[in-house]
């Protein structure tokens, strides 16, 4: 077998999957990414380790030049699946609830990430790919994550004061830095979606997700927390951090 790691960010993309698929079989639940799932779904422990495995399997199976395009579908299918009947019906039940925005958005930020993978991936496998691979395939992800980055904004002035919180304490002016961020991600999201300069807009969102990941959580988790949701939202910046990535890089 040979390796194939298109680039930079698939292998951290492929590393977050495999380490966030470890700790869900290590826990027997869902990680921050398989989220929302209600507590009386049928055979919910069953689905919780369904889920890690496709994360284990498939962010390994990435990496390898035979197995690289059929993860990447598994990968695409499965977060495709989880987005639309998960995270969808959740703006339609409560449109003007903000949580339901974020959370379609972060889920589809990771959907855009293994979109870009299959339609790189299939072309190496088929002499016609579909529209859902090839040049096609990443303009479609391309437009998924310029729409996700919008809602990641808005939350910066929905929640001036809860962001603020989170900004490092040797920084100075907290809440100018929300403005900043939250400004710099709706700036991302328009330069992407009318593809200006859509390739720096995109690197530098995967530069400030990966600074809120390493400054906010990153101290957090080191100090030895055990709360749950604080390590459920570094497992999300994580792979957040490395969908935009991945998303990044199509543009090379």
């Amino acid at each position: 077998m040979r390796v194939r790691i298109a680039s930079a960010g698939h292998a951290a993309f492929a590393a977050v999957l495999v380490a966030l698929g470890i700790q869900g079989l290590v826990h027997g639940g869902f990680t921050a990414v398989w989220q929302p799932v209600p507590e009386n779904a049928p055979a919910r422990e069953a689905l919780a380790y369904l889920c890690a495995l496709i994360f284990v399997a498939g962010g390994l199976a990435s990496l390898w030049r035979r197995t690289a395009a059929p993860a990447a579908r598994v990968l695409l299918v499965s977060l495709l699946l989880w987005l639309l009947f998960l995270r969808m019906p959740d703006l339609f039940r409560a449109p003007a609830a903000f949580v339901s925005w974020d959370g379609c958005a972060e889920t589809a930020a990771i959907v855009a990430a293994a979109w870009v993978l299959y339609a790189w991936f299939a072309v190496d496998e088929q002499q016609h790919p579909g529209f859902a691979a090839g040049t096609s395939g990443v303009r479609i992800a391309r437009v998924l994550f310029g729409l996700a980055l919008i809602p990641f904004g808005v939350g910066h002035f929905l929640y001036v004061k809860q962001t603020a919180a989170l900004v490092p304490g040797w920084l100075p002016v907290h809440v100018a830095w929300v403005y900043v961020t939250g400004g710099a991600f709706l700036a991302a999201a328009v330069a992407v979606l009318v593809n200006r300069h859509a390739h720096v807009a995109a690197a530098l969102s995967a530069l400030q997700i990966g600074l809120f990941t390493l400054l906010v959580w990153v101290p957090i988790v080191a100090a030895g927390s055990k709360d749950a949701y604080q390590w459920s939202e570094f497992g999300l910046s994580a792979a957040l951090t490395a969908a935009a990535w991945v998303v990044a890089d199509s543009y090379r």
